[in-house]
């Protein structure tokens, strides 16, 4: 009997996929399960997927590595898509991917499945990361396969294949969530009307600026080579400092979005995004550059994020022109070392100081109140250069 390998999350869809695989596919199903950061992998995980017939079930801790390896060098490039997503989702995906290849190599198979939805991201994420990792792969995708269409047809099947019910429609949240270290998101559901605002009680990492902290908070991050390393002189790894400053953000109402994106797939869909440790990061992480890159370098950044975003939510990370950008960001980077010290208070990251041994700030020559080397005939040949390119 042949083997697949199945992204498994433990709930309805991937479990009644499970299922099917074994039914209608006629095979061994191994189960893996990739724990992010998100705190929710339920501990009877394992014990359902076997009931279920799984062959094996693996779950992987893979937080430090989610965070390092692909979180930080996307934000080494400042990343934002169109203008406001982090990209907390799409970020996860590549890692997601590779992972299931290597254990399907690992067992023997050259199939993998996941459960991602016909009008989503996530499909073409997956395959297309799986697909530039081994082309030749072979990728089941029950949701363009099978007659079912929504989650009734799900428990249908669950009541006519004797698996057990997972909840009632009544317990299940009225929108659909994907959650790791870096963010949560809800859409579909009462979501996709955008005359309704979010649900009472939707948002479970971040207070409303309303009742957010009453004091202001102080925090210093200090950067190395363009990476977070320490939080208010505390020496962290990756996933700790993320950790933490999603706890102050969410503290602080920071890091909440409510948007409508243009989908890979062609469509617009609004997404909710909670990401407080991200929205301080990214705020910082400027911050800290203005102080060390020249404004030709920090242009040259900014032309870069739209493609560089686009080849994450694309799917892209594998590519050759993601991982070209990224020598040429993570080249800059190197310069990017010091501290900067920013106060937090209801939905607001304010910068109060800055300081690095790369700083090319300096003082006396910025000074209204000295000369500090600079002469003011220094700039007739900037300012006629500069009218001559206009008229042309």
């Amino acid at each position: 009997m042949k083997k697949v390998v199945l992204a498994y999350s433990g709930g309805l869809d991937t479990s009644v996929i499970l299922k099917w695989l074994q039914e209608e596919k006629n095979l061994e199903v191994i189960t893996y399960t990739a724990d992010l950061g998100q705190g929710d992998i339920s501990h009877d995980l394992e014990e359902k997927a076997k009931s279920l017939g799984a062959s094996k079930v693996i779950v992987d801790d893979l937080t430090e590595e989610f965070i390092s390896d692909y979180v930080f060098p996307m934000f080494r490039c400042n990343t934002i898509f169109e203008g406001e997503y982090l990209l907390g989702t799409a970020i996860a995906r590549p890692l997601i991917a590779k992972k299931l290849v290597e254990i399907a190599e690992s067992e023997g198979t050259n199939i993998i499945c996941h459960g991602a939805t016909g009008k989503g991201n996530d499909q073409i994420r997956f395959e297309i990361g799986a697909h530039a990792l081994n082309p030749s792969i072979e990728v089941i995708a029950p949701w363009r396969e099978w007659d079912m269409v929504s989650r009734t047809d799900l428990m249908n099947y669950c009541k006519n294949h004797q698996i057990p019910m997972l909840a009632s429609k009544a317990e299940e949240p009225p929108f659909s969530m994907d959650e790791n270290l870096l963010h949560i998101s809800y859409e579909g559901g009462v979501l996709e009307d955008l005359n309704s605002p979010p649900p009472d009680g939707m948002w479970l990492n971040t207070k409303s600026l309303e009742n957010a902290s009453e004091i202001a908070e102080e925090i210093t991050l200090e950067f190395s080579e363009g990476n977070p390393i320490a939080l208010n002189e505390n020496q962290l790894s990756p996933a700790q400092i993320l950790r933490e400053l999603n706890s102050l953000g969410g503290k602080h109402g920071i890091g909440r979005i409510d948007i409508v994106e243009s989908r890979v797939t062609g469509m617009k869909s609004r997404g909710c995004y909670e990401t407080p440790g991200g929205t301080i990061l990214l705020k910082v992480r400027r911050a800290m550059e203005s102080l060390c890159l020249s404004g030709q370098e920090i242009k040259n950044k900014d032309k870069l994020i739209p493609d560089y975003a686009a080849l994450i939510y694309e799917g892209l990370w594998w590519s050759n022109k993601r991982v070209n950008l990224q020598s040429e960001i993570d080249l800059v980077s190197k310069k990017v070392n010091g501290k900067v010290s920013v106060k937090l208070y209801k939905g607001n990251i304010v910068s109060i100081s800055k300081e690095s041994s790369n700083s090319l700030y300096n003082e006396n020559k910025v000074s209204f109140e000295e000369e500090g080397g600079f002469s003011n005939d220094d700039m007739k040949s900037h300012i006629k250069k500069n009218i001559l390119d206009f008229d042309i």
